[in-house]
């Protein structure tokens, strides 16, 4: 399959190609046995960046320009070139970068109500509608918690970012890393912010423009790494986002890292 468009509508075809994310927490250590999918069972997809962010098709390492992405899948295609990659899910949803809850959300649902009065979101607007979310949200009492593989639970927290993979996002041409070392191959990563203050929020977001590859460091900070299992927990309805795209306010959600779930050309 070969898609024309942003993260929704990769979202949208993964969805459609696969049908309901499995439940099975195939990455547990009590089934890291099984067997699983051949890459040759496996649906593939070629994603060409057509969109706003494109932050799947750049984490895949295709150029921005479609004309220059086409060039390269076409190569691909020539000297069969393919990896398998794994996916997250989402209470039973696939999503292919990332996942929110909390402040990012916030903006993506800002986001999504100017572009649908038919104005173009440039990166300048973003940052403006990012500052101002974040200086409109309650940032003085923490709902959320997050749940571990392990079955231990963690928190509070004002913000929770579950990635798949690095980057998750782009600023213009300038990579976010919120969780350097989450890879397609590995199970999920968690970025969750304990505290809001200007200080701790504005330092955090200048390591995520800046890192090398490390994680980010701060006493607000928490990092998890590898998880086959995360939940997250909310004492009140909470922006929540997939892939980019704003799906509602929830108070649980539960997220399963699903291994070797898809093929990609790029």
């Amino acid at each position: 399959m070969i898609t024309l468009g942003g993260d929704g509508t990769v979202n949208e075809v993964v969805n459609g190609m696969l049908g309901s994310a499995v439940t099975t927490d195939h990455h547990s250590s009590g089934q890291r046995d099984q067997k699983l999918p051949s890459a040759a069972d496996l649906p593939a997809l070629a994603p060409l960046p057509g969109g706003s962010g494109n932050v799947f098709a750049g984490a895949l390492g295709l150029p921005r320009d479609p004309v220059d992405a086409t060039g390269q899948i076409l190569r691909a295609l020539s000297e069969h070139h393919e990896r398998v990659i794994g996916l997250g899910a989402a209470d039973g949803r696939y999503f292919t970068f990332n996942c929110g809850i909390g402040l990012d959300a916030e903006v993506v649902r800002a986001v999504q109500g100017i572009r649908a009065h038919g104005r173009h979101v440039t990166p300048a607007l973003y940052v403006r509608l990012a500052l101002r979310q974040f200086y409109q949200t309650d940032r003085r009492h923490p709902a959320i918690w997050i749940g571990k593989a392990d079955g231990q639970s963690v928190g509070p927290a004002f913000q929770a970012i579950v990635s798949n993979t690095a980057p998750w996002t782009y600023l213009g041409g300038r990579e976010v890393n919120a969780t350097p070392q989450a890879r397609f191959e590995t199970g999920l990563d968690v970025l969750a912010m304990r505290s809001m203050s200007s200080f701790s929020t504005f330092r955090a977001i200048g390591q995520m423009l800046t890192t090398k590859g490390r994680d980010l460091r701060g006493r607000g900070l928490l990092i998890l790494h590898d998880q086959s299992v995360v939940t997250l927990r909310a004492q009140r309805p909470v922006a929540f986002q997939i892939d980019g795209e704003y799906v509602g306010e929830k108070e649980k959600v539960t997220l399963r890292s699903v291994p070797r779930a898809l093929r990609v050309i790029a």
